[in-house]
C-alpha cells in the first residue's frame, strides 16, 4: 500500500477552478477519475488524516501513486469531460451501474441496404434504430408478430436473406405476406425502406395517421363492393390493437420522457426507469448501485451518476424532452444543459409535484421498493462475500495486500495435438471478460529437435509469453514521469500505433494455474526466469480443491465454506471454460476434411476457387477436365489430376467431421 503523502502535490499548485481529475496507480492506470467545483478543496480532502476517510476512499488512496487534473470553464465542460473519462478508463473506484439483467431490445437496422427487424442485446450499434428495452424477448417477438401483418419488412438472417435470392424464392413469411420479399424482387431497395421507416415511426409512437389510413382504405374497399381487401383492412386493424394495447396510456398529449425512480439504503440504491414515448410506456429498465463505492453518496449524487452513466454515450434519439427524477443532482442548471447538448434541443429535468406524471413517478417508485427488496434476498452480503474472499487469500497465502487483479491460466488438449491456453482476469472478485486472452501453444524444442508439448511445458511457455510482454512494455515506458504520460489512456504503456493500452501494460498480484504442484512448479519456474519476484503464484487441483504453493510439498487446505475458496474456484471453472471453447473450434477446424484435401498441388485458394465455380464438390466430380482447367488458377496438368482423383474417389469417402464422427452432406460451400 502506498502512502498518498509521497504524491500529495503542494497546497498552492492545485488551482481553485472546476476542473476533472483522475488518479492513478503505480503501473500508470487510472483507477479513480471525479471532478470539482474547486479542485483545491476536493482534491485536499483526499490528503487529510487518512483514519477520517471511508474505508473505499481509503483504498483509492492508498491504491494511487499519482494525481492529475485538468481546468475547465465550467460545471457543463466537468461533467463532459468526467463522464468521458470514465467511459474510456473504466477506473475500478468508480461508482458501476450493474443493471440487474440483461435487457432486449426491438433494432431496425437502418444502415443495410435492405433493414432487417430482429431481437437484440448488447452495446448499440451505429445506424440502427432501437425501441425497449423490454422485459422479454417473447415479448418483442409477439409484437413484431402483430405488426409485420401491416409492414411486412424483413426478419430473416443474412444467409437465409442470400440463399434466397439464389434458389429465386422467398421463406414462409414470404408467402404468408409477413414479408415483402425484397430478396426475389417483389419490392425495390427504396419501397422496402419506406416500409421500415413507417414501421419506426408507429414504434417511436407515430400511431395514429397509420390507425386513420387503414380506417379509411377499410371504408374505401368496403364502398367499392371489394369486401376481401375490406376485411384485409380490418384483420391489419386488429393486429395494430393488439399491439398498442401491449403499451398502455399513461400520460397524455404524446409525452416523451424518461421517469426514474429510486429505492435506497445505507449501502445500495435500487434505480427503475420507465421510458414513456408518445404518451406511451415503451421499456422498462433497473439498475442496482453500491452507494459507498465512492464514500457515502446521497440521493442526488446517485441521480447525478446514474444520469451520466444512461445519457453518457446517447444519441439524439435516446434523450427524451423530459427526464423526471426523484430528486435534483447537486448542479441541475448544469446536467440540464449537458442533456440538451446531447439532444440537440432543450431537456427539461425536474421533479414532478402532481398530476399524472407524479402518479407514474410513484409507480416507478415501488418498483424499485421491490427490486431492491428482490436483490437483497438474492445477492445478500455480495459486496461483503467479494471483499470476504479477498481478504481470505491474502490471509491464507501470506501476501502483502489483497490480490485485486488475478490472472488464471489454463491448458487444454486432445493427448497432447491442438494444444491452447487461456488466461482470464478478474478484479476486485468480478471478471473483466475484455482483458482475456487467448494462447496457441507452440511447444518447447528439445535438444534431440522434437518439440515438447504437455501441461507443465505449456504452461511454463503461455507465462514466459504473458510475462515477456509485460517487462517489454515496462521496459519500453521508460523513465516518462506519470505526469507526462500520454493521457489517451489510464492503462499504463501506450500503444503507438493504435493509441490504447499495451494489452499486457500491467501485471497481477496473484496468479492462478489450473492444476497441482507440478503446474505450480513450471509457472514459478517461468517467472523466476524473467526476474519476476513480486507477483504470488498458487495451483488449484481439482481433485480435492487443493491450493498448491511453489516449493511446497503439502497443500494449503482452505475450508469448504471460505469465500476465498470460492473466488479461486469461480476463477479456475472461467479460465477452463474459456480454454476448452477455444481448443474446440481449433479442433473442429482442422478435423473437417474432404475429398478435395490430400489432392496434390491443390492448395487452399485453388480449392475455393474450384467450389466458388462449381459450388460444391458433387458437381465437380460431374465436370470434365476441360471445365476444370476453365478455372482461374488451374492447368491442364492439375485439371487431369483433380479429375482423376475424383472419378477414382467416385463418392465412396465422403467428407466427414473426425470430432464428430458426422458425414457431411457434400455440399461445400465457401465461406
Amino acid at each position: 500500500m502506498a502512502d498518498p503523502s509521497t504524491y500529495r502535490p503542494k497546497q498552492g499548485e492545485i488551482p481553485v477552478d472546476p476542473g476533472v481529475y483522475k488518479f492513478r496507480d503505480k503501473h500508470g492506470r487510472v483507477i479513480y477519475v471525479g471532478k470539482a467545483k474547486s479542485l483545491r478543496s476536493r482534491l485536499s480532502s483526499y490528503f487529510q488524516d487518512i483514519g477520517a476517510l471511508h474505508p473505499r476512499t481509503r483504498t483509492m488512496v492508498t491504491t494511487g501513486a499519482s494525481v492529475e487534473w485538468t481546468v475547465v470553464r465550467n460545471e457543463v465542460e466537468a461533467l463532459q469531460l468526467e463522464y468521458s473519462w470514465i467511459k474510456e478508463f473504466d477506473p475500478r473506484f468508480n461508482v458501476k451501474y450493474r443493471d440487474d439483467k440483461s435487457y432486449p431490445y426491438l433494432a431496425v437496422t437502418m444502415g443495410e441496404e435492405f433493414p432487417r427487424a430482429q431481437v437484440m442485446r448488447g452495446s448499440k450499434r451505429k445506424g440502427t434504430r432501437y425501441f425497449g428495452p423490454y422485459a422479454h424477448a417473447w415479448a418483442i417477438r409477439e409484437t413484431l408478430d402483430q405488426l409485420l401483418r401491416v409492414f411486412p419488412m424483413r426478419t430473416c438472417s443474412g444467409g437465409v436473406f442470400k440463399r434466397a435470392g439464389q434458389v429465386g424464392r422467398p421463406c414462409l413469411l414470404g408467402y404468408i405476406d409477413k414479408c415483402s420479399a425484397p430478396c426475389v424482387g417483389r419490392v425495390t431497395p427504396d419501397e422496402h425502406r419506406e416500409i421500415a421507416e413507417e414501421f419506426c415511426d408507429f414504434m417511436a409512437g407515430n400511431t395514429g395517421r397509420f390507425v386513420k389510413r387503414l380506417e379509411r382504405e377499410m371504408r374505401s374497399a368496403s364502398e367499392e363492393l371489394d369486401f376481401e381487401a375490406a376485411a384485409r383492412r380490418r384483420d391489419d386493424l386488429i393486429a395494430l390493437e393488439k399491439a398498442l394495447e401491449r403499451s398502455a396510456v399513461v400520460l397524455p398529449d404524446a409525452t416523451d420522457a424518461d421517469v426514474f425512480g429510486i429505492e435506497d439504503d445505507e449501502l445500495e440504491a435500487a434505480v427503475q426507469v420507465f421510458h414513456v414515448r408518445g404518451g406511451r410506456v415503451r421499456g422498462q429498465r433497473g439498475w442496482v448501485v453500491d452507494k459507498q463505492s465512492e464514500g457515502d453518496l446521497g440521493l442526488a449524487e446517485v441521480v447525478e451518476r446514474l444520469l451520466g452513466q444512461v445519457y453518457g454515450g446517447e444519441s439524439a434519439e435516446g434523450v427524451p424532452r423530459e427526464v423526471l427524477v426523484p430528486a435534483l443532482p447537486p448542479e441541475p442548471e448544469a446536467m440540464a444543459d449537458l442533456l440538451s447538448e446531447v439532444r440537440g434541443a432543450r431537456v427539461e429535468l425536474r421533479v414532478p409535484q402532481r398530476g399524472d406524471k407524479r402518479t407514474l413517478m410513484e409507480t416507478v417508485s415501488r418498483n424499485a421498493t421491490q427490486a431492491l427488496a428482490r436483490h437483497k434476498v438474492a445477492r445478500a452480503g455480495d459486496l461483503t462475500a467479494r471483499s470476504q474472499a479477498l481478504q481470505d487469500l491474502q490471509d491464507a497465502l501470506e501476501l502483502q495486500q489483497a490480490p485485486l487483479r488475478i490472472e488464471c491460466f489454463d491448458v487444454s488438449h486432445v493427448q497432447g495435438t491442438n494444444v491452447v491456453a487461456s488466461m482470464v482476469v478478474f478484479e476486485d472478485g468480478l471478471p473483466r471478460k475484455g482483458e482475456y486472452r487467448r494462447f496457441i501453444v507452440r511447444g518447447t524444442p528439445q535438444p534431440d529437435g522434437t518439440v515438447r508439448v504437455d501441461d507443465t511445458a505449456a504452461m511454463d511457455e503461455i507465462l514466459t509469453r504473458r510475462f515477456r510482454h509485460y517487462l517489454d512494455d515496462r521496459d519500453n515506458a521508460g523513465d516518462i514521469e506519470l505526469d507526462d504520460a500520454d493521457d489517451s489512456s489510464g492503462s499504463g504503456p501506450i500503444d503507438e500505433k493504435t493509441g490504447k493500452p499495451k494489452r499486457f501494460a500491467y501485471p497481477p498480484q496473484l496468479v492462478v494455474v489450473d492444476g497441482g504442484k507440478p503446474q505450480v512448479d513450471a509457472a514459478s519456474r517461468a517467472l523466476d526466469a524473467l526476474g519476476i519476484d513480486d507477483v504470488a503464484v498458487v495451483g488449484l487441483a481439482k481433485r480435492l480443491e487443493e491450493v498448491w504453493l511453489p516449493g511446497d510439498d503439502f497443500p494449503v487446505i482452505l475450508p469448504r465454506t471460505s469465500e476465498g475458496l470460492y473466488l479461486l474456484q469461480r476463477v479456475r471453472d472461467e479460465a477452463h471454460r474459456f480454454a476448452i471453447t477455444f481448443h474446440r473450434q481449433r479442433r473442429s477446424k482442422a478435423m473437417t476434411r474432404s475429398a478435395l484435401d490430400d489432392i496434390p498441388g491443390l492448395g487452399a485458394v485453388r480449392r475455393k476457387a474450384l467450389l466458388t465455380q462449381f459450388g460444391s464438390v458433387k458437381k465437380l466430380r460431374a465436370a470434365t477436365v476441360e471445365q476444370i482447367a476453365a478455372v482461374k488458377g488451374i492447368g491442364p496438368g492439375l485439371a487431369d489430376t483433380v479429375h482423376a482423383q475424383l472419378r477414382e474417389d467416385d463418392g465412396t469417402a465422403p467428407a466427414v467431421n473426425l470430432t464428430t464422427g458426422e458425414v457431411l452432406d457434400d455440399k461445400e460451400t465457401t465461406r
